[in-house]
């Protein structure tokens, strides 16, 4: 009878489950049909992750739900690559959403009055789109907006009175549209930020706006530049007056004296905290500040400053990242490391994605140039190359985006982090790297006519993908480059001998670096490296004389004697560097027969295996059975 009852409660609590389920997803449902006609009625050039059979609240990229996952309540698709107006009877039907996205796209046509339907919306950005007429003339219909971005689109006429009905309106951003006539008296004690720079407007900047700084107005009629003029005015001091007191009394010889002093030593005091605050600045910027911006500037402010709002991230075919250089560069970052070309940071955006941003330096070509190189990188598409996502380029910025490998670099895995512990590489994680990063050489190699170059092979630009086999990064930066002196050229111990400037790489010179790099993951040594009695070694000149002196089991790394019968395999491989790093150039081998070399020791190293293992399992088989 008890058994009875206990299965009645889970019957009924299975019930009441199903119910509520069924309760919310129908809910769900609606805002998900909702979605998908927004996105079918528009075209966009990159794939969503959206799958019909997935949940929403879970699964689609940019969407986030409430917590019990019954309605939808953020949708953010930055740089999808919109091309149209928004349609009629799509977003209107997410009567729950709150945070609207859509920034960085080529959404056009007028304000989409769709949007005036979300009575719940508190944040909308629609910043870097096509946009075009006037704004809403009542925007008081959406009272709970907290935040709009409105900036570089082509919307004109005049700044809608009634955003001063917006109560909870904390940042309004109408930068580089084509608004004109007076900027109204929003009369708003919670706006918090408020740029309407770049546009038409004229006549004098209200009273209870001019607490903004004087930039978030400039680019517009002159008649803007009375601001503050009014409420500051300037009274010049006659200079006879000047020392004396309200009463017309002269100060004594005494008085003056100690004003100047105080005002000296104020002055000394001041100059030294400025001193000590530019210092601070300074480590602060140096140690990475957390944030991708330039310097403590927001993304809005560095737009507005520099103008350059032409120059959005550019994605390649094929990449489903939903984000765009606003995104980028408020993303909380951690620096992976400085390399010979810039720094590289692993960016951690707002929806948990993960990438690696790599900030250039020393770019000593143009625009057009830079963009070339770029587009015949991102077109190489290889599993063995570190596939390059986005870029981006500005006067003062250069940005390249890259997939984010949680195994780390292979100088990282060999030789630790400074303070840190390294990895023990077993043989076949070494023979896995170095076949893979040949690969991906090679497959670079074909590109532009078969004469496209690598330049800057080492260690820490070689990754591990999540099958242990080695991925190089940082493919063809060298040629646009400004070239290295020659001594820090050579200190990395990479570069071959006949290379006298970083930006004439070559092919063969790639091979001479990747022959380097198999002698370190032989070794576990750097390429140049000091003794206890700070002897600087260069590993080819140390792995030569070693080798000379028939002492070649002196050369591999002690690790390596762990792991029983390699030894003809790592000799092998150490035949096989030792061909790249010859002096001659013409004397190396090309890389495709590198490849070749490795896969048939790979190959060989394989069949031993298999056939030890078939002894093994195999020891009452009849010797005089011959085995397929």
């Amino acid at each position: 009878m008890e058994s009875v009852d206990i299965f009645k409660l889970i019957w009924l609590v299975g019930l009441f489950l199903f119910v509520q389920c069924n309760a919310f997803e129908t809910l769900v449902e609606d805002d998900k049909q909702a979605l998908l006609d927004f996105v079918e009625k528009l075209p966009h050039l990159h794939v969503l992750k959206w799958d019909k059979d997935c949940p929403v609240c879970k699964n689609w990229t940019g969407v986030i739900c409430n917590e019990n996952g019954s309605r939808v309540i953020s949708l953010r698709l930055p740089g999808v690559g919109f091309q149209g107006s928004i349609p009629e009877n799509t977003l209107s039907r997410l009567s729950a959403l709150q945070i609207l996205s859509l920034r960085a796209n080529g959404i056009n046509g007028t304000f989409p009055l769709e949007l005036l339907k979300l009575k719940n919306l508190s944040a909308l950005y629609l910043q870097f789109n096509n946009l075009t007429g006037p704004l809403p003339a009542d925007l008081s219909v959406l009272p709970n907006l907290s935040i709009v971005n409105l900036s570089s689109n082509k919307f004109n006429g005049s700044i809608p009175s009634s955003i001063s009905l917006l109560r909870k309106l904390s940042s309004l951003n109408l930068a580089s549209n084509l608004l004109s006539g007076e900027i109204p008296d929003l009369g708003l004690p919670s706006l918090q930020y408020l740029n309407v720079s770049y546009n038409n407007l004229s006549g004098i900047v209200p009273q209870s706006l001019q607490r903004f700084p004087k930039s978030m107005f400039d680019g517009n009629d002159a008649s803007l530049l009375n601001y503050n003029v009014s409420s500051s005015p300037v009274v010049s001091i006659p200079r006879e007056a000047s020392a004396k007191s309200k009463n017309g009394v002269k100060l004594s010889e005494r008085a003056l004296v100690g004003i100047i002093v105080a005002a000296s030593a104020l002055g000394v005091l001041g100059v030294g905290f400025l001193l000590l605050v530019f210092c601070l600045r300074g480590k602060s910027e140096d140690g990475f500040s957390g944030k991708l911006e330039k310097g403590n500037m927001s993304p809005e402010k560095a737009v507005s400053r520099t103008q350059d709002a032409n120059n959005r991230l550019s994605f390649f075919e094929g990449c489903n990242y939903v984000f765009d250089l606003e995104d980028l560069l408020r993303a909380s970052a951690e620096v992976l490391g400085k390399g010979t070309f810039g720094t590289a940071y692993k960016a951690i955006l707002e929806d948990a994605t993960m990438v690696v941003v790599k900030r250039l330096k020393d770019v000593s070509v143009g625009k057009r140039d830079f963009e070339q190189q770029m587009e015949v990188v991102g077109r190489i598409k290889h599993e063995n190359v570190v596939e390059l996502r986005a870029y981006y380029y500005s006067k003062d910025e250069k940005l390249m985006v890259f997939d984010y490998y949680s195994q780390g670099s292979v100088a990282t895995t060999l030789h630790g982090k400074k303070g840190g512990n390294k990895t023990t590489l077993d043989w076949d994680t070494r023979v896995r790297i170095a076949t893979g990063a040949a690969r991906g050489i090679a497959r670079v190699h074909t590109e532009n006519g078969g004469k496209f170059v690598h330049g800057n092979i080492k260690s820490s630009n070689v990754f591990l993908n999540f099958q242990q086999y080695g991925c190089v990064s940082d493919v063809g930066m060298a040629t646009i480059m400004s070239p290295l002196a020659h001594p820090i050229a050579r200190a990395a111990g990479y570069r071959a001998p006949e290379l006298t400037d970083t930006r004439k790489a070559t092919q063969a010179s790639d091979v001479y670096s990747f022959g380097v790099f198999v002698l370190e993951l032989l070794t576990a040594k750097s390429p140049v490296h000091t003794t206890r009695g700070n002897e600087v070694i260069h590993l080819v000149r140390w792995v030569h004389s070693v080798v000379r002196e028939e002492w070649t089991g002196e050369v591999f790394d002690v690790e390596l004697m762990k792991y029983p019968n390699i030894e003809e395999e790592m000799v092998e491989m150490l035949q096989i560097a030792l061909s790249c790093v010859v002096r001659v150039a013409d004397q190396r081998p090309k890389m495709f027969e590198v490849v070749k070399l490795m896969e048939n020791l790979r190959r060989r190293e394989l069949e031993n295996q298999y056939s030890s293992e078939a002894r093994t399992s195999m020891p009452d088989a009849d010797p005089t059975v011959e085995q397929e």
